[in-house]
């Protein structure tokens, strides 16, 4: 799956973002950052408007790991299909 590969790529920098952008949250789009944002909604909407579905990756930087199902995607109403 694609996504490992963002998570990957985080990993690689987790100490730097955790140095740098402690509780913001990080957007990573074909293994490399793609923008820091003071909160998950507007990090979430910047990726379905620069990304469309994706994949990437939203962490918010110092927290602890969690796994989604597979069935959960963040789709806004007002998103383009």
């Amino acid at each position: 799956m694609l996504v490992e590969l963002e998570i990957e790529a985080y990993g690689k920098v987790r100490e730097e973002m955790e140095k740098e952008h402690m509780g913001k949250w990080v957007l990573f789009h074909n293994q490399a950052l793609a923008g820091v944002f003071d909160d998950s909604s507007t990090a979430a909407e910047e990726a379905v408007r620069r990304f469309g579905r994706g994949p990437y990756l939203i962490r918010q930087v110092g927290a602890s790991s969690v796994t989604l199902p597979a069935s959960v995607l963040f789709f806004p109403a007002y998103a383009a299909n």
